[in-house]
């Protein structure tokens, strides 16, 4: 049985005060076993975050690191600088940072070895452009990203993974995959894993990602491989952020 994860990716938004609430909000919440909850701050908020969320249901997520282990690297953060924060995720190859930073396949596998080597859990950002969709590349594009990673990892390490599959026409944009196409694309995915390793395609989870929202998120969460989802804007409201991490549980 997969144990449902609900990411809330800040990106560049937040404050003190929104980690202080967030932390106040859910110091009561009892979600058992039945959901885990990840906040994925700005670099900035991670000390305090990391002492507001004591206590509560959330993880403590990163957006981004450096795979080098230090160095004269001036702006960047390397995985064990993240570990001494109580950091326990991690996103790698968001499609913002493939599309605004330049990262490729090869940097996202190499990032996705650094965080494994350093007890983090990579959560592994994949997916197609509406230009790639209308072009029918979708499958092409989304299992040429996961296998990048996955065919240069033991199999001790690809479970340790997450996969977000996060269509680039849906983030950001208010519109969603309809539970039915992010379906098809994540069971795509997971068939996929199943050349690799049976065991893994059951255990591995598959996050969605794309305008969720409090509204949208039993649906989506309901089909049999979305298994949590990677939330963006919704993320930033507690009520909303709260209510989908209740429809996963």
């Amino acid at each position: 049985m997969r144990t449902p994860l609900i990411a809330g990716n800040w990106k560049m938004n937040g404050s003190v005060e929104r980690v202080r609430a967030f932390g106040e909000a859910f110091a009561g919440a009892d979600f058992s076993a039945a959901v885990e909850v990840a906040v994925i701050p700005p670099f900035p908020y991670l000390p305090a975050a990391a002492q507001a969320f004591a206590g509560t249901p959330l993880a403590l997520g990163a957006q981004t690191f450096n795979p080098l282990p230090a160095g004269a690297h001036t702006g960047e953060v390397n995985a064990a600088m993240l570990v001494e924060f109580g950091v326990s995720y991690v996103l790698v190859g968001h499609s913002e940072r493939r599309q605004h930073y330049g990262e490729t396949n090869a940097d996202v596998c190499q990032r996705v070895c650094a965080a494994l080597g350093a007890g983090l859990i990579p959560v592994l950002c994949v997916g197609e452009t509406l230009d790639e969709r209308n072009a029918g590349a979708t499958r092409d594009v989304v299992l040429g990203q996961v296998a990048a990673v996955m065919q240069h990892l033991e199999a001790s390490q690809r479970e340790r993974l997450v996969i977000a599959y996060e269509p680039v026409w849906a983030i950001g944009t208010g519109v969603t995959a309809t539970p039915a196409e992010a379906q098809a694309t994540m069971g795509e995915i997971r068939t996929w894993l199943a050349t690799l390793d049976n065991a893994l395609a059951e255990t591995l989870r598959l996050l969605y990602g794309g305008s969720m929202k409090a509204s949208n998120a039993a649906e989506l969460l309901a089909q049999p491989d979305i298994d949590g989802g990677l939330v963006g804007g919704a993320s930033l409201q507690i009520d909303d952020f709260f209510a989908i991490c209740q429809s996963a549980g």
